[in-house]
């Protein structure tokens, strides 16, 4: 695997990057002045909800979406004066599925290799297929594959030039649990190796778990920049987790989190605290159904920041 021998330059780095669409007489800023820097080695997690210009900052890193002011470099090479070098130092991993179905596996991997001007990339093909396990479908055409197989085609097409920044934009979406813990490992082995890893993603467990640095982007802006243990430190005070069996009234008067899977938290603080929840929940007819005490996740942090 790839270690860089730039240890001292950044593996990216973003200066005031801004993008504007426009349609008609409308026009929509999907990123406002983005700073940050990825040092090497990193795995950092960019988050957001739909529509925090995520997949816009990805299309801008795989130059389908052009800038308007800014500057990006990948381990010192500019994306707009050095496109040919800042492509090699980066694998992106596109969220949506795009192949030649008719192509075998194996075929759109040496493609992929010749886009990048490889020859003789087999020895390397056959060990991402391996590691991948996609070795038995090397020459079955990827319009057979399921969809979890598929997005593994997608992650050995970015890795097939060995990037030293692979760029993860929802690797997991849409696939089955077993397989999704199986391409945690496979990325937390890439990070071990040297390969520094960007990552998008809406399973916030999944950015808790693996990411050692965050940002949370929300309506084109960072509004977050820090280590993931600091956030969760941050706001790590004791809560109250409890779910319902239908939904708090609007009016309720203690300010409380409705979460993804429908429980609620809100801050503990005293045993008094929790007294006071108790009598209000009775006054509207509510009685948990499941109640805990505990520290705060990322998925928490999140809400509380960006308000989704």
């Amino acid at each position: 695997m790839y270690m860089s021998q730039k240890f001292l330059l950044p593996a990216l780095s973003l200066e005031n990057v801004s993008k504007t669409f426009y349609r008609g007489n409308e026009s929509k800023q999907a990123l406002r002045d983005v700073s940050f820097t990825i040092e090497q080695g990193d795995f950092f997690g960019l988050l957001g909800p739909n529509g925090a210009g995520k997949s816009t900052l990805i299309g801008v890193l795989a130059k389908t979406v052009k800038l308007n002011s800014g500057r990006i470099k990948a381990l010192g090479f500019d994306l707009e004066t050095q496109w040919r070098q800042f492509k090699m130092c980066l694998g992106i991993v596109p969220q949506e599925i795009t192949f030649d179905p008719f192509l075998t596996v194996y075929d759109t991997l040496r493609l992929q290799s010749g886009y990048f001007g490889l020859r003789g990339n087999q020895k390397w093909i056959e060990r991402l297929l391996d590691v991948l396990d996609l070795s038995d479908k090397k020459n079955s055409s990827v319009m057979s594959l399921s969809g979890g197989m598929k997005r593994r085609v997608l992650i050995a097409q970015a890795m097939v030039h060995q990037p030293p920044v692979i760029v993860l934009d929802e690797p997991t979406a849409g696939v089955d649990i077993s397989l999704r813990h199986r391409l945690w490992e496979f990325m937390a082995d890439l990070n071990r190796k040297g390969h520094t890893i960007i990552l998008t993603t809406h399973y916030l467990e999944e950015a808790e778990k693996l990411c050692r640095n965050v940002a949370l982007l929300n309506h084109g802006k960072i509004v977050t920049l820090e280590s993931t243990q600091s956030l969760l430190k941050e706001y790590s005070k004791e809560r109250i987790l409890f779910s319902l069996p239908s939904e708090l009234p609007k009016d309720f008067p203690i300010n409380c989190t409705k979460l993804s899977d429908g429980s609620y938290c809100t801050a503990y603080g005293s045993p008094e605290n929790l007294h006071t929840l108790l009598n209000e929940l009775s006054k509207v007819g509510l009685m948990p159904e499941k109640l805990e005490i505990g520290k705060a996740n990322l998925e928490e942090a999140f809400i509380r920041i960006t308000g989704k």
